[in-house]
């Protein structure tokens, strides 16, 4: 639907309700029912799904071509509200920052945000209503895309990173804002076990996410899937391998929901 098109619905529905032909709640679900711009090159931008889920629509980057990929960005961003986009390539990168210099790349997550500041430019704060924790540096690049899609939809996430079980006693001197906090993203590569030790120690829920990182049987990020799915802890979620994104999408759901009551 173009915007012309999505613009001669608006003011027909409008217009029928004020006539008193449209009972209002028939009109709000044509509105989130009706809407997406399906343009020439293959993109069918969604533009009411934050009407219809609560959270917008985010520019998956990964395998779109560079017009595909500039047009969905230019079409979100055409609405007035910010635009993310995930799974953002270098040379991705540098073509949005290109078409869009008053957005931002950041390539540590794969990153690219137009219209909102995600803040992750290191020191990272580490308290916060959702922390981010990473069993080792090498998980911060999902990390980093957890934390930074959480902020883009509005939650106060913190990160503490690099506290593995090669090194338990490192979490430590995090157990006070571990607790304070109201939802846990848990990022592990290799076995997958710090989720089962955080889930052993708080009482909120735990996010597991599992990661790539590791080698021989890690087999890509299925041993620690596996290792998290079999948690003996109760009260973990699990995400698909390498799935920052998704993480934090439920737990904005999560925390949306329980705001909303």
């Amino acid at each position: 639907m173009h915007d012309h098109d999505m613009a001669a619905l608006l003011r027909a529905t409008l217009n029928a309700v004020a006539e008193g032909t449209l009972p209002p709640g028939e009109a709000a679900l044509r509105l989130k029912t009706a809407p997406c711009e399906a343009t020439l090159n293959g993109v069918h931008v969604d533009h009411h799904r934050a009407m219809r889920t609560g959270l917008g629509e985010a520019v998956l980057a990964l395998g779109k071509s560079d017009d595909r990929l500039v047009t969905a960005v230019e079409r979100l961003s055409e609405q007035g509200t910010p635009v993310l986009a995930t799974r953002v390539s270098a040379a991705q990168g540098a073509l949005l920052q290109e078409h869009f210099p008053q957005g931002t790349h950041h390539p540590d997550a794969g990153l690219f945000c137009l219209g909102r500041d995600l803040g992750l430019m290191p020191p990272f704060a580490a308290t916060g209503e959702v922390l981010v924790v990473t069993a080792g540096a090498a998980d911060m690049h999902v990390a980093l895309e957890a934390l930074g899609t959480a902020r883009f939809y509005g939650l106060d996430a913190g990160l503490v990173p690099d506290v593995g079980v090669a090194g338990l006693h490192r979490i430590g001197p995090h157990l006070a804002a571990l607790h304070e906090a109201k939802l846990l993203i848990v990022v592990a590569g290799m076995e997958g076990a710090l989720p089962s030790v955080v889930a052993g120690l708080c009482s909120c829920p735990v996010i597991g996410v599992p990661t790539s990182v590791g080698y021989g049987a890690g087999a890509g990020g299925i041993t620690p899937l596996f290792a998290m799915l079999n948690s003996c802890a109760a009260g973990i979620s699990v995400v698909n391998i390498d799935n920052g994104y998704g993480a934090a999408v439920f737990a904005t759901k999560i925390l949306n929901t329980f705001r909303h009551e």
